[in-house]
């Protein structure tokens, strides 16, 4: 099996012959092409081919275009500043939405505009037209508690829900219908998968999780399907308190951070939903050996069972020792049927 097809195979709930390896690398990426990090936020060309040369050289089973969480933020005219080897930023002390009448007048920009979204975009088309037969292609958007903390700023976001819940709910339905077409524009570029960050959602707690954010990734998870695509669903942070709900979401593969006990998730979430995760990126991953790599991966896969995908808790870091990169493609290969 090549990469697409063990994927694909496996979101459809056929035999593979071992657990996809679907790690999030993003820095890591240019670092092996010897790119700095701007070019890889700015140009779509940098971010195909450092992401095929790494997957190439690490037998992944993805390729991706996530970079940051500014891109739909950018294009619609939020204030972000760039740098030359790090990731895009958004400014929030000059949040777009501080003032919240603006909602009101705010349209929602076309992903085909000229601006981030479409680069992203360009980069999916020509992950396809060179590598697509052979690894999957992910896409990403960022979900409604995170894109509204972009527009609004976390902070005031936060206070929002205890002051202003109507204001959320109509900020949510805008950002949850941007993420809609721009998911679309990257299904239709050849996106098989598409990742739904939202960071923001491990804040909230459980109450205003599920009375306000869930609803809406529940739209966005469905809406993408219906599209034909799966459903990636990564939110960053200690999730334990809603990891019922995130089962719930429906979505093909869900993302642990290493705060969570994969055999808390198993059971929160059922025997069906597939796991990916979720050693520590940095002490059981960038600070580790390879054999301490091999023995943290193999006991996530064991709390997590059959239907789990190799991968760290979040990014892994640019500096990893290669070997311990290594490790995680060993492992999986290990698992060879």
């Amino acid at each position: 099996m090549n990469g697409r097809e063990r994927v694909l195979a496996f979101l459809n709930g056929k035999q593979v012959d071992r657990p996809p390896l679907m790690p999030v690398v993003m820095m890591l990426c240019v670092d092996q092409i010897g790119a700095k990090y701007g070019e890889y936020v700015k140009d779509y060309n940098v971010i195909a081919e450092s992401q095929i040369q790494t997957a190439l050289k690490f037998d992944y089973d993805i390729v991706s275009n996530i970079s940051d969480p500014a891109r739909e933020a950018a294009d619609c005219g939020a204030h972000v500043e760039y740098y030359d080897d790090q990731p895009a930023a958004i400014i929030e002390s000059d949040a777009l939405l501080a003032d919240k009448d603006k909602l009101a007048k705010l349209e929602t920009p076309d992903p085909f505009g000229g601006g981030r979204m479409t680069n992203a975009i360009k980069s999916i088309e020509l992950m396809k037209e060179r590598i697509g037969d052979e690894k999957a292609i992910q896409g990403w958007v960022e979900g409604p508690c995170a894109e509204a903390a972009d527009l609004r700023g976390i902070n005031m976001l936060m206070m929002d829900f205890f002051d202003d819940p109507d204001f959320i709910l109509a900020l949510f339905d805008f950002v949850v219908e941007l993420a809609l077409q721009y998911g679309k524009a990257q299904i239709d570029a050849g996106a098989d998968i598409i990742g739904v960050g939202d960071a923001a959602a491990s804040l909230i707690g459980p109450r205003f999780y599920n009375d306000f954010v869930w609803p809406y990734e529940k739209k966005l998870v469905e809406g993408l399907q219906a599209m034909g695509a799966h459903v990636r669903l990564h939110i960053c942070g200690n999730t334990n308190a809603i990891l019922e709900g995130m089962g719930k979401l429906g979505c093909e593969i869900v993302d642990l951070d290493y705060f969570v006990p994969v055999e808390d998730a198993r059971k929160a979430m059922g025997p069906d939903q597939a796991l990916l995760g979720n050693i520590d990126p940095v002490v059981d991953l960038r600070n580790s050996t390879p054999e301490a790599v091999t023995s943290a991966i193999a006991e996530c896969h064991r709390q997590a069972g059959e239907r789990y995908i190799i991968g760290a808790g979040c990014e892994i870091p640019r500096d990893t020792p290669l070997e311990n990169i290594q490790a995680l493609t060993d492992y999986a290969n290990s698992c060879l049927e």
